[in-house]
């Protein structure tokens, strides 16, 4: 039941017809008695700018999740922006604090890191091969190195794109040793790709699997299939994986906490979740 007391977050982004959020948060508001809801806005690129601030004068209002094509630009209008969004240079959350100002913070890379401790990889001081360096790509280097990584070597097929990651690594850790342009990745303990290639049927794999150790741990943000191509010769060669879709269901926690609602385990969120497509 949605009241004058609910406190509305707004679910901005365009188009809107393939939002899945709401279908996943609201069931768990009712569940667990939370005044809240998650409500899409369609909003175009051209009317962003004018639009957020208007949002946030509602006297109800309580945060926004922020999806394309939004992510980049709402970096400029807001007060706070967490070191994590700096470095990955996008922001998928927005909380109002109390003194009215605008908190930005970005989840995409702090939910995958999730995933991998929650499946037992120790991150601090260990070495990651990243190949994918767009807006998924720099937000699990950012939390990757949020985590205590000692080392990322980064590959892309764009090479400013590349450069202006690493960049942004070195400034805000100056302790962790950043690579660019690197195409072997033997002996790394996280190997992730955090490239689109594996989304369509007979895209190449991202990367070489057999330059990849068995000793490796394997990461994977595409979501076409449970098990995509890369990941299952991953597989056959004996290393420890993680799906794409975890990166989705262990976001939603993170999301919880940083609006300060109750938290929940991605067991809990699956549970309730009512997701139609």
């Amino acid at each position: 039941m949605i009241s004058g007391k609910t406190r509305l977050i707004a679910h901005l982004g365009y188009p809107t017809e393939n939002f899945r959020a709401p279908m996943i948060y609201n069931p768990y508001f009712e569940k667990y008695g939370i005044d809240a809801v998650v409500m899409p806005m369609g909003c175009k690129p051209e009317d962003f700018e004018a639009f957020f601030p208007l949002v946030f004068k509602l006297s109800n209002i309580h945060g926004a999740l922020i999806t394309m094509p939004h992510k980049v630009s709402v970096l400029g209008l807001l007060d706070e922006i967490s070191t994590t969004a700096q470095v990955a240079g996008s922001c998928n959350a927005v909380r109002l604090t109390p003194e009215g100002k605008l908190i930005g913070d970005q989840f995409d890379g702090e939910a995958f890191v999730r995933g991998l401790i929650r499946k037992g990889l120790v991150l601090k001081g260990a070495r990651a091969y990243l190949s994918g360096c767009g807006g998924a790509g720099a937000a699990i280097a950012a939390s990757l190195a949020k985590a205590g990584i000692a080392e990322i070597a980064l590959q892309n097929r764009s090479p400013a794109r590349m450069e202006a990651l690493a960049e942004r690594l070195a400034s805000a850790y100056p302790a962790l040793d950043v690579i660019i342009g690197h195409d072997h990745p033997a002996g790394f303990d996280l190997v992730v790709n955090a490239s689109p290639l594996g989304a369509k049927a007979g895209d190449p794999l991202p990367i070489d699997v057999d330059l990849i150790s068995a000793e490796s741990f394997v990461g994977e943000v595409v979501m076409s299939a449970e098990i995509t191509p890369f990941l299952a010769a991953a597989q056959e060669k004996g290393c420890r994986y993680q799906v794409g879709s975890d990166m989705l269901l262990e976001q939603i926690p993170a999301y919880l906490e940083f609006f300060e609602f109750r938290s929940a385990t991605p067991e809990e969120v699956r549970e309730v979740a009512r997701i139609t497509y």
